[in-house]
């Protein structure tokens, strides 16, 4: 054990000049809204574009990428701790080259840790900086206890909602409840639109009301449309992207990555990303 503490510490001065890995949380204010399955589909997305990226499912008691993926996974984020597996040990691999790691029973430990386990978990995730363009966590609804750690330790968040009201409402009440504790960058994704119109409407009204009574911008990341080859492609337990490319839900998801390639991004800072982490998992 101390021979291979040694050489996780060797490799971890190895990887800390290069750092370049932006992390991101995919998250949303309600559940039901089509989340794991946006993060999945724009993951793949990037990937697609020969982005090395790693997905990351955080969602507590609902983790379910690996069914969407239609695969059976060998370990989730549990295995890491209960098996002293490697971080490397417990990535599957999905289409588009698509690394991820499953969720899991028990998954809650996860955001529980103690001094010697977060120690673990913290350089685990420090030799993953240096292998990815994109490290993305799929976390649970709203804002809770367990994932608002992550929420402010990420470079960046995407908010996932739909046209409907209560989605609407919960969508800014999280916005309200992060942005009280620290300012960070929001995205939006607005899922299972009825037409581009609505879409517009949506995304001005949310931003209008989250820079009049928040003084924060909401930066509008695109629209998918309400398309029933969503639908057909969960019953094949297929990526909508792989299961029917030429769909408009599909078409949409290209143009959504596309636009966030396409967006000005500031150099991501791992190191703070860690740091940030730390500290917050340790005041939990």
């Amino acid at each position: 054990m101390t021979d291979q503490a040694a050489k996780l510490r060797q490799k971890l001065r190895d990887v800390h000049s290069h750092y370049h890995a932006k992390t991101m949380a995919i998250v949303s204010g309600k559940g039901g809204v089509g989340k794991s399955n946006i993060a999945l589909n724009f993951s793949l997305s990037l990937a697609s574009k020969g982005k090395k990226v790693l997905l990351f499912d955080l969602d507590v008691g609902m983790g379910n990428i690996d069914i969407l993926l239609g695969k059976s996974s060998n370990y989730s984020i549990i295995n890491l701790f209960e098996n002293k597996l490697s971080i490397y040990d417990i990535i599957e691999v999905g289409p588009n080259s698509l690394s991820y790691i499953a969720g899991g029973s028990g998954q809650e430990h996860i955001f529980y840790l103690d001094e010697e386990k977060l120690q673990y978990f913290i350089e685990q995730l420090e030799l993953l900086l240096a292998e990815y363009d994109y490290i993305i966590f799929d976390l649970g609804a709203g804002v809770t206890r367990e994932t608002i750690h992550y929420i402010l330790a990420v470079d960046e968040c995407i908010l996932v909602t739909t046209p409907e009201p209560t989605a609407m409402t919960d969508a800014y009440s999280m916005i309200k409840q992060v942005l009280l504790q620290q300012p960070i960058k929001f995205q939006l994704i607005v899922n299972r639109s009825k037409s581009k119109k609505q879409s517009i409407d949506i995304m001005n009204r949310m931003n209008s009301a989250v820079k009049r009574f928040l003084d924060h911008d909401v930066i509008p990341l695109g629209t998918i449309p309400d398309d029933s080859a969503v639908t057909d492609a969960v019953l094949a337990q297929q990526p909508f992207i792989i299961h029917n490319p030429k769909s408009k839900a599909s078409v949409a998801i290209e143009n959504v990555s596309n636009h966030y390639l396409g967006e000005p991004s500031k150099k991501s800072d791992n190191s703070g990303f860690l740091k940030r982490l730390r500290k917050l998992m340790t005041e939990r």
